[in-house]
């Protein structure tokens, strides 16, 4: 009898870490495909806001659903659901590629429908008119003993939303432009890393970007490691984690 018992007692118990495994499956696919979606960074183009190595949540409620929302982008739909929830200037988003759907990029959004676009000598002016930009400290790096300074300017739109940028070049290619007029539904994204991102100014490999294209809004860094070292590599994270960067606001 006590066999029987304890045999009982180890099925039921087998069958309890089943379900708990298989429940804590769902919740983590519901969450990942209606909530938040994590994202690792591996270009520069978002210096200084976002560094190669940093991983971060994408709220994917922001701006509704589309088909692009879900796990393998089944084409079941069209357009989002609900369709009122609008990205703002200044957003940091992550997006479909217009010309290739199955890669995800992450800029930040700076034009919206109908708004006309132009960099003049540097500066980026929206409708005609410059937007704010001032000269703040460099941008230091230091690869293997070899300091680098970056010129690092502050750039507050027109709704208010302030966020920092490089110039790695006084006359970079796309530093002079033509107007750019965003047409209904797209957006308009550029990277805070202004002459070393491929955005929107390249209209051969970007260009605007459907609304539907749009993934979510970068909500949050949950960790970030040096370029040079995987994630993976847990031995050489006291040297390797940027500490000070965990768990702090996209902006």
């Amino acid at each position: 009898m006590s066999v029987q018992t304890g045999t009982k007692r180890k099925e039921g118990g087998f069958a309890e870490t089943v379900r708990v495994v298989f429940h804590a499956l769902i919740i983590a696919v519901v969450i990942r495909t209606f909530l938040f979606q994590p994202f690792n960074i591996p270009s520069g183009s978002m210096i200084p806001t976002l560094l190669v190595g940093d991983y971060l949540f994408v709220s994917k409620y922001s701006y509704g659903y589309t088909h692009y929302s879900f796990p393998f982008s089944p084409d079941v739909f069209s357009g989002r659901i609900p369709s009122s929830w609008m990205p703002q200037r200044g957003d940091v988003v992550v997006f479909r590629l217009p010309k290739d759907d199955s890669i995800d990029y992450i800029k930040r959004v700076v034009g919206l429908p109908g708004d006309r676009i132009q960099m003049i000598d540097g500066v980026l002016n929206i409708n005609g008119t410059p937007v704010k930009r001032e000269r703040i400290d460099d941008y230091v790096t230091d690869d293997d003993g070899v300091v680098q300074r970056v010129k690092r300017y502050r750039e507050t739109l027109p709704n208010g939303v302030s966020y920092t940028t490089i110039d790695l070049t006084d006359n970079g290619f796309y530093d002079n432009t033509p107007v750019y007029t965003v047409p209904p539904d797209h957006y308009f994204m550029m990277g805070d890393n202004r002459d070393n991102s491929t955005d929107s100014r390249v209209l051969s490999q970007v260009g605007y970007v459907p609304y539907e294209n749009l993934i979510g809004r970068a909500q949050i860094i949950f960790f970030s490691i040096r370029d040079d070292t995987h994630a993976w590599e847990v031995w050489r994270w006291p040297w390797a984690v940027r500490w000070s960067r965990l768990f702090t606001l996209v902006r």
